[in-house]
């Protein structure tokens, strides 16, 4: 005999609003202002790769999840494929060709993502292992970028010559610059001091509002930064690890500068340079590949800035956000191993709380 159970006596749910597609939607939301800088600043060429980067990353997951035999629309609709191969493209030069685009999108959904067993299974950040993969592949073509031409400026190429510059590879060295962080490095190398390159190649203004070469989605310091109040503000992100990230690169800097200031630059030129704020509110708070607990999450976030920093300075690279994030991504199940959050109802040791009896509660 069936048993028809009342609506009203049934046990209570809890409903909660945070859910992936939800939360997706929240962190594409905040990289919109800075993605549109850069698509304006780069002009037709960058509109091109990004498009393609994202058709790369969609059509990796359907062709991943179509071989798999899992559902496609379910999966597709979360938007972890979107934003992957969003983040990706916001890492590229704005002129590379459409290829590595869409190779970079395979790279990250099908060998960083499915391969490890599709959504919240992947051990390293998918955009950032297709970066490094592209970055040793193809040296030349992830090393080449441009000054800002802004969409329907006198200098900017047009919508038919942009389509030659994405797919055809033609013009490009016209207009072919370096970005300040690269440059740089190659002066330092050179025996040059600080004091004779910066004047010439950065201005602290330029580099927050992001009129500087650069890569796609990264150079704008200030949009980026609103970006990641808005996920603060949102609580998709917490703020251990921006804060640790951009702590310990600030400290970092600061000491050696003063030290030598002759050929260690100071706290401000790293925050507003490069992918370091991207990779401090979107790429490294990624919860798939970070640690769980906040005691780990600083640990992790004061690593990333570690790393950057050293590889910024002494390595063979002039960027180092990607390397830093995956090289953490790794030491994160370490982190969460020895430094776990504490129990409900026991100590930090993991010993039970005592409590008081019914008796002295009583009283």
């Amino acid at each position: 005999m069936r048993i028809e159970t009342p609506a009203a006596q049934c046990g209570p749910f809890a409903h909660d609003l945070v859910s992936i597609p939800r939360t997706m939607g929240l962190v594409i939301l905040a990289l919109v202002p800075a993605t549109l800088f850069g698509l304006v600043q780069f002009g037709w060429p960058a509109i091109w790769l990004f498009l393609a980067t994202l058709a790369g990353a969609l059509l990796a997951e359907i062709l991943s999840l179509w071989l798999a035999g899992k559902p496609i629309r379910p999966d597709l609709s979360d938007g972890t494929a979107l934003l992957t191969g969003w983040l990706l493209a916001m890492t590229l030069p704005p002129w590379a060709p459409w290829w590595i685009g869409v190779i970079g999108g395979l790279l990250a959904i099908v060998v960083a993502k499915q391969v490890f067993g599709g959504v919240g299974q992947n051990l390293f950040n998918p955009a950032m292992v297709a970066r490094v993969a592209l970055l040793i592949a193809f040296p030349a073509e992830m090393t080449r970028f441009v000054a800002p031409t802004p969409l329907f400026s006198a200098e900017a190429p047009g919508l038919v010559e942009s389509l030659g510059i994405t797919f055809g590879g033609q013009g490009f060295d016209a207009f072919t610059g370096a970005t300040v962080l690269g440059q740089v490095r190659t002066e330092l190398g050179q025996g040059e001091m600080l004091a004779n390159i910066l004047p010439d190649l950065y201005a602290p203004f330029s580099g927050a509002v992001g009129t500087v070469a650069g890569s796609l989605g990264e150079t704008s310091a200030l949009l980026l930064l609103l970006g990641g109040v808005f996920l603060l503000y949102k609580r998709v992100i917490t703020w251990h690890i921006p804060v640790s990230l951009l702590g310990t690169i600030a400290v970092l800097a600061t000491l050696m500068h003063l030290i030598d200031p002759a050929h260690y630059a100071g706290a401000l030129y790293h925050l507003v340079s490069g992918a370091t704020l991207l990779g401090a509110f979107f790429i490294a708070t990624d919860p798939v590949t970070s640690p769980v607990s906040a005691r780990g999450q600083l640990l992790f976030g004061a690593g990333c800035g570690l790393l950057i920093y050293v590889i910024r300075t002494w390595a063979g690279y002039p960027e180092g956000v990607a390397f830093a994030v995956l090289l953490m991504n790794a030491c994160a199940p370490l982190i969460d191993h020895y430094v776990k959050p504490r129990v409900y109802g026991r100590d930090r040791r993991g010993q039970p709380l005592e409590y008081p009896n019914d008796a002295e509660t009583s009283r």
